[in-house]
Parts: structure tokens; sequence; C-alpha cells
């Protein structure tokens, strides 16, 4: 520990820019707080948390080191690394929300790095100066940038960086870390996947959890980290060794983007984790209440539109600065591909609540010259009832988490009554949430699964949720899952049920990655992980969360269809458009539909609230040359029944065209999924049987010779 001053001289230091920045010779320091009376800056001359540390505190002269809301102050110290934090103090006036807590040294909100915690660790977030100067960005990103890619070619990995190789069956030799990432970036690509969203990575408490297991009596902890500290700074406890967080987090970045897999944070601005007023204060509350958070007006307490206990107020000019600047670093230093927005509704919120026509952080954000070339998705929706899933914003910059995409191809799934033309209009790109003000397809992030609820193999294996290991009596998590169990709650299960089961989470992954727009996977789901029956693993730092790989060599077949189905998406461009459906000109100069609905006959849609059955031809416009196919795609969402659909005349025929026979998701591995040149040969005019819950698909192919089409024709017309 050293006790040596290292400071050399103080000067008046400047109030731009916020935070921590390298001035001529000196380091400056610089805090907005506009209804502060006296701001002292807090320094301790060690780089760790150690008993009887010697700090310093140096207060603010307001006439010197004050300049209109902005408190400011220059250092020049000996070559090292300070902590710091900040005392503020100032008249509290409840009513107006202006509260101060002297006793608290509080986090600076542009700091980039805090002193280094082991994951569940002791906290020192309010007691101890834990800001750090010094910080170096150098690292040898070798020529890497954001990769940009395309929203077509985009499929969407969710995964949280801990859970995903913390199990011991993981075979990482960094599990539950950013390194260990790195290790299974070869299943990624075999996977086929181009991006992954990591769950927030931003520096939270897990262990500020109020809630006790009810058995063992153990604290659980904060697991998903939705209880932000800071909007800069990383989670030290997610790198296998705290101090090299940023190495290590920039090295898994580096390595995804070598791979061509796009690194998408989730970012949670619209709360924090100082709660409620009982929460504890670690920074924005002690530094400005009444800036950072929406205040009521009548009561002086914060207004919760997100279930959280307070609601940052994104639209405040210092609070959008703020945002936009931590967006800017994460692109510019991180070299982030993307953001996901956690409840970005509330960004669509005024000071009091109001809803906004015309937000101005979400234009901001869309229009910011560095994040052109940004990924940006809104989960449009607050916890106070605002659902914008397509009125979020009429720029096409923003992507939405499609809610209503995953809740009709579940009601379908389930045996719901009328769900039948709400799933075709969600298959087709969901036009009647973008279309109107020309948004496209890929506006839509469509999914159906979430880190948030059921895995998909719970979503097929219960109808209630069970929630009692998160010590909330069961209270907590979402009731209406649009969920059916098969036939039976949970596991173990008959083999007639586990294996509609099997042909349930395959129906839906052919769903998921055969409509229009981008779609989102759920890490784990594409080997059947589960988390029995808990839809709210928030606080499950255990196996019920993390990724068991041992399942992934256990239910290969179901990893198998997955990994061929994004395949087939990735090769047929007719999947990946980025226009909604329009009639197109054939060879003869004749428009045709390039989608046609039908139920078991074709040419006869059934649009009726009974219907369980639906059927759509996919008519390829695509040159000759892109190898692109035509598909005719059947599914039958009745819980019991069979089905028999009559196969369609192919869209233009030819000597080289026919039906072949690809996917049955009621087939065993591996019939289920099968290359056309491989796949058995299907006429117009014949049926095809789908099992109860099943899905077909016809894909059309030249993959014969000239004498086997004509003989087939022949055939066909026979029929």
């Amino acid at each position: 520990m050293s006790t040596q001053n290292p400071i050399v001289r103080k000067l008046p230091g400047v109030p731009s820019p916020l935070g921590t920045s390298e001035q001529d010779n000196y380091v400056n320091f610089a805090l907005y707080g506009r209804h502060a009376s006296s701001v002292s800056l807090v320094i301790a001359f060690d780089q760790e948390i150690t008993p009887h540390a010697t700090t310093l505190e140096i207060e603010l002269d307001p006439k010197g080191n004050r300049t209109g809301d902005t408190w400011h102050i220059g250092l020049e110290f000996k070559d090292c690394m300070l902590r710091y934090g900040y005392r503020v103090d100032g008249t509290d006036k409840p009513s107006e929300g202006i509260l101060f807590f002297p006793e608290k040294v509080l986090l600076d909100p542009f700091c980039t790095r805090l002193v280094p915690r082991p994951w569940g660790a002791v906290s020192y977030y309010g007691k101890e100066p834990l800001c750090l100067t010094g910080v170096t960005d150098e690292f040898d990103w070798q020529e890497d940038r954001p990769l940009a890619a395309a929203a077509a070619e985009t499929i969407i990995y969710e995964l949280h960086v801990r859970g995903f190789t913390r199990h011991d069956s993981s075979g990482v030799s960094a599990p539950g870390t950013y390194l260990g990432i790195i290790e299974k970036i070869p299943y990624l690509k075999e996977l086929g996947i181009t991006a992954v969203e990591l769950l927030p990575v931003h520096e939270w408490d897990e262990t500020d959890n109020k809630f006790f297991h009810p058995e063992s009596g153990e604290r659980l902890l904060n697991y998903w980290g939705y209880n932000p500290l800071s909007f800069f700074a990383l989670k030290s406890g997610l790198a296998s060794s705290p101090t090299s967080d940023l190495d290590e987090f920039r090295t898994m970045v580096r390595s995804l983007h070598q791979a061509g897999i796009e690194v998408i944070l989730d970012i949670v601005f619209n709360h924090t984790g100082e709660t409620d007023l009982d929460g504890n204060t670690s920074g924005f509350r002690g530094i400005d209440n009444a800036t950072y958070y929406m205040i009521d007006a009548l009561t002086g307490d914060y207004h919760n539109f997100t279930g959280c206990g307070n609601s940052v107020d994104g639209n405040h000019p210092v609070v959008r600065h703020l945002i936009l600047e931590a967006l800017r670093y994460l692109v510019s230093e991180m070299h982030i591909d993307g953001f996901r927005f956690d409840l970005a509704s509330i960004f669509s919120r005024g000071s009091d609540g109001e809803i906004l026509t015309d937000p101005p952080l979400v234009s901001l954000i869309a229009a910011d010259p560095l994040l052109q070339h940004t990924k940006i998705i809104a989960e449009a929706w607050d916890a106070a009832g605002l659902y914008q899933v397509g009125s979020f914003s009429a720029s096409p910059r923003w992507a939405e988490w499609n809610g209503r995409y995953r809740d009709d191809i579940r009601r379908f799934m389930a045996g719901y009554p009328d769900s039948v033309r709400d799933l075709a209009t969600r298959i087709a790109g969901s036009s009647d949430l973008y279309q109107s003000d020309g948004r496209g397809p890929l506006n839509s992030v469509n999914f159906i699964t979430c880190h948030d609820g059921f895995t998909l193999y719970d979503l097929v294996s219960y109808n209630e949720k069970s929630n009692m290991a998160n010590g909330e009596q069961d209270h907590d998590g979402e009731k209406h899952n649009l969920s059916w169990n098969s036939g039976h709650e949970g596991d173990p299960c008959p083999g007639k049920t586990a294996e509609l089961r099997g042909r349930r989470m395959r129906t839906f992954a052919a769903l998921l990655l055969f409509s229009q727009g981008i779609p989102m996977i759920t890490a784990g789901d594409e080997f059947g992980r589960s988390q029995r029956g808990n839809n709210n693993g928030w606080c499950q730092d255990n196996d019920l969360s993390w990724l068991n790989w041992e399942l992934a060599r256990q239910n290969r077949d179901l990893l198998r269809f997955f990994r061929a189905c994004i395949a087939l998406r990735k090769k047929q461009p007719v999947f990946r458009r980025q226009e909604f459906f329009n009639p197109s000109t054939d060879a003869q100069g004749q428009l045709q539909p390039e989608i046609t609905w039908q139920s078991l006959f074709p040419g006869q849609p059934d649009w009726s609230a009974d219907c369980r059955t639906l059927a759509f031809l996919l008519r390829s416009s695509y040159p000759a040359e892109t190898a692109a196919s035509d598909f005719y795609i059947m599914v039958n969402g009745d819980m019991a029944a069979d089905a028999e659909f009559i196969v369609p005349d192919l869209p233009s025929p030819s000597v080289r065209d026919t039906w072949r026979f690809i996917i049955n998701t009621a087939a065993p591995s591996p019939a289920d999924i099968v290359a056309a040149d491989k796949a058995d040969r299907v006429s117009p005019g014949s049926g095809i049987l789908v099992k109860n819950m099943g899905l077909a698909v016809l894909q059309s192919t030249g993959a014969c010779t000239q004498e086997e089409g004509a003989k087939f024709q022949e055939e066909s017309k026979g029929k």
C-alpha cells in the first residue's frame, strides 16, 4: 500500500469533457451537478480496496472550480493510477426529488473503468472511491473494425456471458468469462449464427439481492445484470482475471469479428441499480437525483415505469448526452456492432412520464453520425403498459424485438383459436406493423423465446411456471406464457409426449428461421436446454441457468436440425427479403404473386377461427444464377389430428423443375431435414400428410436430368 501523496499541483481544470481527460500535463476531472452546493473529489492512492487505505479529499471551490452546472478540477500527479470518487452535498428538497447523501463516495457517471472485483466478491459501492484514472486504451485491434453486416444476413444468438460456459460440461479453460466465449467460436460458426447478443456486460452489483433460496437459505444473486451502476465500465467479474477485463473483452470482440460474428450488447439505459429510495446510493442519485431520474411532481418519489424502482430520464439533455457518449465509446473504443435497448419505450417518455410524440433521444440515436452503421434494436415496451411494437419509431434505422411475432407464433402452436391469420402475417414479415411508414421486414427481430421467460423446451413442456427457487413464493415471472405442455406437465414424461415435444421444437425452429425478418435464437434452445419450468431465472447463478453442454450431445439430432435450417436460410434469399411480398413478373411477362396462401387445397386459404392449418408457396423472383428455389411450406397446428395438404403446381415449371420433400418435423433424424438432391420427389396434386403440430417443406429443384424431368412432368399430368 502506498501512502505517499503523488499529487504535484492542483489547477482550476476545465468543464469539458465530463469525466476524466488528459490535458496538458494534468488530468482533468469534470462532474455535472446542478443542484449541488459543495463537491469534493475523493482520491485513494492505491488501485485496490485495502484496509486503512490513505485517501485525500479535495473540496472544490464554487468560484474557481465551477462553470455553470459543471464542477471541475485539474490535478498534476506522478505517473500512477488513482482511485477516485465524489462527495456531493446540497440542500435537500424531497418534494422536488432533490436529495443528497454526503456520507457516500459516488461513482463518476462517465468513468470507463472501476476497481476490478471478482464475481460474487464483497462490493464497496458508495463506500470507497472506485473509479480509476489512467485507464489505457492501448490494444492491438489488428485493424479490426465493427463488421456492419447487412441486416438481411443477420441471425442473432442471445447469450449470457457467464452462463454460456460456466457449467462444468462446457470444456473451456476459462469458464463463465469473455475468454470462454472465444473457445466456443467454432461451435458458433458451425451453428451458423452471425451475431451474438450479450446480456448486460456493464458493471452491476450481483450481490445486491434481497431474496433467499427457500430451501438452502442461501442469498440469491442478481445473475442477469439488468441493474447497471455504470453505462461505461465493463463487468470485471466476467473476466477470467478481473484486472484484465478490458483486454479480455476486446480480445473476445476481435476474435468474434475474425470469425465473421458481430457483437450486439443488451444495454440498460431505462433504470439503474440504485433501485428505489431504499436501494444503495452509488452514483446518479447522490450526484443529481432530479436530473437523472423521472420524479413524481406530487410526491417527489420516482416514477417507476420499469418495475425496478426508478426510471432514468433519458430525454433530459444531460442524460441524453451521457447515453450518446456511452454508445459512441462502445462503438469507437470497443468496436461494438449493435445494441439492443432494454425497455426502450422509456425513451418515449418525458421527465414527468408523459408520452412524447417525437422523443429526442430516439431520434438522436438514429441520426448520430458515429452510429450510422451500428444496429439499433428496441425492446419497444415498458413495465407500465406502454407497448410500441410497430410504432416505436418511423425511422428505418430502428429494428424492434417483435413481441407480436413471439405471441402469435406461440398462440398457433398452443392450439389457440383464430390464430391462422396472425400466423401468416408474422411469417410474411409483419407488414401490419412496418409497411405503412415505409419500413420493411428487417425492422422486425423475430423471436419465440429470450432470456426472459420459458426456454424452448419448457415452452413445450410446462403449462405453469415454477419459480419457487427464486424466493418470492412463485409470485414473480410472466403468468401468461402461451405455452402448452404437450399433454404432460414437466419431466419425466411418456415417450409419446417426448416425441411430440421434439416435433414441436423443430416446428418452432423452422417457423422462426423461414419467416421474413431477423431471427433471434436463445442460447441452448438449439439443444433443448430446460430451466425446469422456471421462467424468470434472473437470480439463478447455478446449473438452472447455465448451459449444460452435455445436452448438445444428448440432443444432437435437434442441434443438427437447427444447423440445417440456418444453413438453408442463409443459402436461399427468398427467406431474407428486404421488402414485403409483391407480385413479380415471370418469364412470360405475367405478374405472379411472390407468396400464395392456402389451407389444405391450392388456392383455398381458410382464415376462419377454427382452422388449424396453413400452407404457403414462396415464389423466388431471384435470378437463376443465384440458385434460388421456390418453396412450399405446410404447418399443422392441430393439437391431436393429422392433416393432408394437396401439393400445388410449381410456380414456373420447366423440364428441370420438380418438388423435393426436404423437411418433415415429424420424421426421425436424419430424415427430418435432408438435402434437396437427396430428397424424395413429390408430384403436384399429390397429398402430403403432416402430423399434429408438425411442419413440412417442399423445395423446387432442377437436380434431375432432362429425361427425368420430362418423364416426371408426364407422370404428373396423369395424376
